[in-house]
C-alpha cells in the first residue's frame, strides 16, 4: 500500500519534479553564459552553436523513439514550427542573451517571473485557458498572479539597502568588457519576455497537431539555429567572432545546447501537454530565488533587501496559483471517475 501511495505521489507530482529540475538547469546557465560572454563570446553566435548542438543531440532519439508517433510534415505545420521557432528561438533568445551582456543574471531572473502573467493574461484572451473568477479557485489564480507580478515589481524597481557578509568570493567572475547600459538591457529583457510568453502559448496550439516532443524539439533546434546564424551574419561581420576555443565558450555552449535546449525543451513541452503553458510559467521564480541566493553567497554580488521582499512576495503568488491548479484537477477526478464508471456499466449491458 506504501509503495503504490508512493507511486500515484510520483505521479502526480512528476510534473512539479520535472520543472524544478528545468528551472535549476536554467541557474546554471545564467552564469556560465553570463562568464562566457564576459570573456568576449557574441551572443548571437552562442544561440546559432547551441541550438545545432541540440539539434543534432536531440535527433537520434526524435527519430528512433517517434517513428510510429512522429505526424506528416506538411507545409502548413512547417510554417507554423518556423514562426514557433523564430518566436522561442531565434527572436526570443537573441534579444535575451544580448541583454545579459548590459545588465546581470539577477535582473535577468527577475524580469523573467513577467511571463506567467503574460502567459495567463495571452492564454485567456485566446480561450486557451478557463476559470470562474466568482469561485474561489478562479480568484485565487488571479490574486495569485498579480502577486507573482507584485514581487518581479518589487525585485526590479526597489533595492533598498544592502545586505552586508563577512566573507569574501568564493568563485570569482570574469570582469565585464561590454559596459553596463541597464535600460538598454532591460528593455531587450521586456521584449524577449512578450515573445516569450506567445511561444509557451503557441507551443500548446502547435502540440494539438504535432504531439511529438523529441521531433518538434529537433525540428525547432535546427530551423532556430538557421534563422539565427542568418540574422548573426548581419549584424557580426568578424569571422573571428565563430570560433570556439577549447575552454568556457565551448562548454556552455555544450551545456546550453544538450542540456538546457534539448533536455529542458522537452520536459517543458511534456509538461504543457500535461498541465498547459501557464502552468509551466509559473516554476520560473524558482530559478530567481536560485539565481539571487548564488549570486550573493557564492559569486560576490550585492544583495539588496527588495530582492529577498520581492521573492518571498513572489513564492506566495507562486503557491496560490499552483494550488488553484491542484484543486481544479482534484474536483475533475470525481466526475472523470463517475464518467468511466457509467462506460464500464453500459460495456457489461451490451452482449
Amino acid at each position: 500500500m506504501e509503495l503504490q501511495a508512493f507511486n500515484r505521489a510520483c505521479r502526480r507530482f512528476k510534473p512539479h519534479i520535472l520543472m524544478t529540475l528545468a528551472q535549476i538547469g536554467y541557474t546554471i546557465l545564467y552564469f556560465i553564459t553570463e562568464a562566457s560572454f564576459n570573456r568576449g563570446m557574441n551572443p548571437h553566435v552562442y544561440v546559432t552553436y547551441r541550438h545545432i548542438v541540440s539539434g543534432f543531440a536531440m535527433l537520434p532519439f526524435a527519430y528512433f523513439l517517434e517513428r510510429k508517433l512522429r505526424p506528416k510534415m506538411t507545409l502548413a505545420l512547417f510554417m507554423e514550427i518556423f514562426v514557433l521557432s523564430l518566436l522561442g528561438i531565434s527572436l526570443t533568445l537573441n534579444l535575451y542573451f544580448a541583454s545579459l551582456r548590459c545588465t546581470s543574471p539577477v535582473l535577468l531572473a527577475s524580469m523573467v517571473n513577467s511571463i506567467p502573467s503574460l502567459t495567463f493574461v495571452l492564454a485567456i484572451m485566446l480561450r486557451l485557458g478557463h476559470f470562474n473568477v466568482k469561485s474561489f479557485q478562479g480568484s485565487a489564480k488571479v490574486i495569485g498572479t498579480l502577486v507573482c507580478l507584485a514581487g518581479v515589481t518589487t525585485m526590479t524597481l526597489y533595492k533598498g539597502t544592502t545586505i552586508r557578509k563577512s566573507w569574501g568570493v568564493l568563485i570569482q567572475m570574469p570582469q565585464n568588457k561590454i559596459s553596463e547600459n541597464w535600460l538598454k538591457g532591460s528593455v531587450l529583457t521586456v521584449i524577449s519576455c512578450i515573445t516569450w510568453s506567445i511561444w509557451y502559448i503557441m507551443q500548446a496550439i502547435t502540440l494539438q497537431k504535432y504531439p511529438a516532443q523529441l521531433s518538434l524539439t529537433t525540428w525547432m533546434s535546427f530551423i532556430g539555429a538557421a534563422q539565427s546564424a542568418v540574422f548573426t551574419l548581419f549584424v557580426e561581420h568578424k569571422a573571428s567572432a565563430w570560433i570556439i576555443k577549447f575552454d568556457i565558450d565551448l562548454w556552455s555552449t555544450l551545456y546550453g545546447g544538450i542540456i538546457c535546449s534539448g533536455i529542458i525543451i522537452y520536459i517543458q513541452l511534456w509538461c504543457t501537454k500535461e498541465k498547459g503553458p501557464v502552468f509551466v510559467t509559473m516554476f520560473n521564480p524558482v530559478s530567481t530565488i536560485l539565481v539571487t541566493l548564488l549570486a550573493y553567497f557564492v559569486f560576490g554580488e550585492k544583495l539588496f533587501i527588495g530582492s529577498i521582499i520581492g521573492g518571498v512576495i513572489v513564492i506566495i503568488g507562486l503557491y496560490l496559483v499552483l494550488w488553484e491548479k491542484e484543486s481544479d484537477e482534484d474536483g475533475m477526478k470525481p466526475q472523470t471517475q463517475n464518467k468511466n464508471d457509467q462506460k464500464k456499466e453500459t460495456s457489461t449491458e451490451e452482449p
